[in-house]
């Protein structure tokens, strides 16, 4: 599907964020799909009747499942800041998913320790340290509900591999549709009902405050968790 400006949701001279859908991979991998990178970048060369090359660049990654808001860096000035922003924790993220199991706390923070395994792509997170793991934190709040299932809102603290899918799936409650954490069954267009809904950040050149709001895809449990929450 073709990039288009309806799809940016913060742009100045120094970044770019834009709502990335589930089938979208943020960078090339061996499935040989167009990423969300080159995609942009095509479209700001158009767009600007840029002559060369498009400068554009990843400073933080979105499994490929997941949808929401996501920050590339325009200027290498900014890509740099910006990986430091992220690197120390500067960065706040907040993600919105969708269980079918009611959490046992309204509202709880998690501490696993996760273990990557590359050859299955996969993470797994443990309650105690063990050798190669690495600490992982998120809070998270039931915000709503159906009959069937739960919406929660998460403050992402560290930014593990697959780690809110792991340690959701780690109390036995995975997200809507992975069915690599254990969910029974697929959704509809390969995705899964995590997305990122809000990045803030103090602007690497300008020190703004910047708060970058996605709104969910167009689907049936994500408009009934936006009439929830009134947004």
């Amino acid at each position: 599907m073709q990039f288009t400006s309806q799809r940016i949701l913060f742009e100045d001279n120094h970044i770019i964020a834009v709502n990335k859908f589930t089938s979208d991979i943020v960078q090339s991998d061996k499935t040989g799909d167009e990423p969300l990178l080159e995609q942009v970048k095509k479209f700001i060369k158009k767009r600007d009747s840029k002559p060369g090359n498009v400068f554009l660049e990843v400073v933080h990654r979105i499994d490929r499942p997941v949808s929401g808001a996501i920050v590339f860096a325009k200027t290498s000035k900014a890509l740099s800041r910006m990986n430091r922003l992220f690197h120390d924790g500067n960065v706040k993220k907040f993600y919105w998913a969708v269980v079918a199991k009611m959490p046992e706390e309204q509202s709880d923070t998690l501490i696993h320790y996760i273990l990557r395994n590359p050859h299955q792509n996969k993470s797994y997170a443990y309650p105690n340290e063990r050798p190669g793991t690495k600490k992982a934190s998120l809070s998270y709040k039931l915000i709503g509900a159906t009959d069937k299932y739960y919406f929660v809102e998460i403050d992402l603290h560290t930014g593990r591999h697959h780690q809110i899918r792991a340690q959701f799936a780690a109390l036995g409650m995975p997200i809507r549709g992975d069915l690599k954490y254990g969910y029974p069954r697929s959704n509809p267009n390969g995705g899964i009902n995590l997305h990122s809904r809000l990045i803030s950040f103090v602007h690497p050149v300008t020190a703004e405050n910047i708060s970058i709001v996605a709104p969910p895809p167009d689907e049936t449990l994500w408009n009934e968790l936006l009439k929830i929450v009134g947004s």
